[in-house]
């Protein structure tokens, strides 16, 4: 048996799946990128007349996706430290690596999850970044 989670805190998702899935002590987070709750907005993205992408700050991406993972991990009565495994999607590994690198050691200076890091041609919205993650959830309050 599974029990659905969405978040009031993080960006909504851009199909029809939840934030997250917990499966007994297992929690399955859907991709998180760095949109904004509410908006279209995506933070360090600049685009052209059309739509398209001209540039963006991955490190404004970055610091963004973490505290959406976070709502959700929250929501789902977990904490940061409960990150198991993590695989994260970049659009432009030589550019973008470097920075998310350095930050991922900053948000995870202790007991860091397990990572993934590859690089994708693009993703659904026009975002930089993207974490699938996996949790374990303790069964008691705390």
């Amino acid at each position: 048996m599974s029990q659905t989670i969405h978040s009031d805190r993080a960006a909504e998702p851009v199909g029809l799946y939840p934030h997250a899935r917990r499966v007994g002590n297992l929690l399955f987070l859907s991709g998180i990128g760095p949109r904004v709750k509410g908006q279209k907005a995506i933070p360090g993205v600049t685009l052209d007349a059309e739509g398209k992408v001209l540039d963006h700050d991955i490190e404004a991406q970055c610091h963004s996706v973490f505290a959406n993972v976070r709502a959700v991990l929250e929501a789902s009565g977990a904490r940061w430290q409960d990150l198991v495994d993590v695989t994260v999607y970049l659009t432009d590994m030589q550019r973008d690596f470097p920075i998310y690198n350095r930050l991922w050691a900053a948000y995870f200076a202790e007991n860091g999850p397990c990572r993934t890091t590859v690089e994708v041609l693009s993703l659904p919205t026009p975002i930089a970044i993207e974490l699938k993650c996996v949790a374990v959830v303790a069964d008691v309050a705390r």
